[in-house]
């Protein structure tokens, strides 16, 4: 049995569709908010291998509840990968591009230095230092700009405001890769498995779709795809007020993760079509 951490957000929702080797926990089973709770769970399923997939997403209310973010993505994750390494099974955990401070214009490498900008990515930050400290064999994956048919994510938001708006200013100067969550899944079931044949593998990886592209250009291929014209208007973050602090550059190097598993970046504009239609 593989055991997941999550239940209705994107990446976990797309695990559920692999088969019935894998059992999706929601918060009435596992609470990552109380992480006792997951480290009980996993000793009375006992699974294969655990894949964590949940964590508190938005980055803005975490800002205002910055001691919530860090239990769910830091403390949980550190209970959960001690309690495998005491069974000895293997753990993948999906964490995030915002580890990084966001700027220059290079792919982010899996062991360049992390500085968090923001309350979400320090959150993220203490939840990959506890996996590293915690003895256990294991794969934290770092993703961005993960799209689904599920759940808050850009695509949706997007064909949200369209049904109200003809034009939109859409930031133009953040740049990443698009990650369908589909591929996500797919991929930590694969690096799963390998890390229970091979140990050495475990590491700290980076996956992200490709080409690389802004969040402009991103809602241009939205609307273009469900052939709706609306008039994206690329703006500047500066231009664009939130609470938290976003990155310009969210792009991932990958290619640790092409050479050690196999796993090659997904094209995201297949993906989104699927999405698309799904959603439409």
């Amino acid at each position: 049995m593989i055991l997941v951490f999550g239940k209705t957000g994107q990446v976990a929702k797309e695990l559920q569709n692999f088969g019935s080797d894998v059992l999706a926990l929601g918060r009435d089973m596992a609470d990552l908010s109380n992480p006792i709770t997951c480290k009980a769970v996993i000793k009375k399923l006992a699974p294969k291998v655990v894949i964590n997939a949940a964590a508190y997403t938005s980055v803005e209310k975490s800002e205002e509840n910055e001691d919530l973010a860090t239990i769910i993505n830091g403390h949980a994750p550190f209970i959960i990968a001690q309690t495998c390494a005491e069974i000895n099974i293997p753990l993948v955990h999906i964490s995030s591009d915002y580890v990084f401070e966001g700027l220059g214009e290079l792919p982010w490498k899996p062991w360049d230095k992390t500085i968090p900008q923001n309350a979400y990515g320090r959150s993220k930050l203490v939840g990959e230092k506890g996996i590293l400290s915690s003895g256990a064999n294991y794969v934290i994956l770092r993703t961005s700009w993960v799209i689904s048919a599920h759940g808050n994510n850009f695509v949706k938001n997007m064909l949200h405001l369209s049904n109200s708006h003809d034009t939109l200013n859409i930031v133009g100067d953040q740049i990443g890769g698009p990650t369908p969550a589909s591929c996500i899944a797919s991929a930590c079931l694969i690096i799963a498995k390998q890390i229970q044949q091979d140990p050495l593998k475990s590491g700290i990886y980076h996956y992200s779709g490709k080409p690389n592209v802004s969040w402009a250009e991103l809602a241009t291929k939205i609307f273009t795809g469900v052939g709706q014209f609306i008039n994206v208007n690329p703006i500047k973050t500066s231009e664009y007020s939130t609470i938290a602090k976003r990155p310009l550059n969210s792009q991932l190097d990958c290619s640790t993760t092409i050479s050690t598993f196999g796993i090659e970046q997904p094209d995201w504009h297949m993906e989104l079509k699927n999405i698309l239609k799904e959603l439409m």
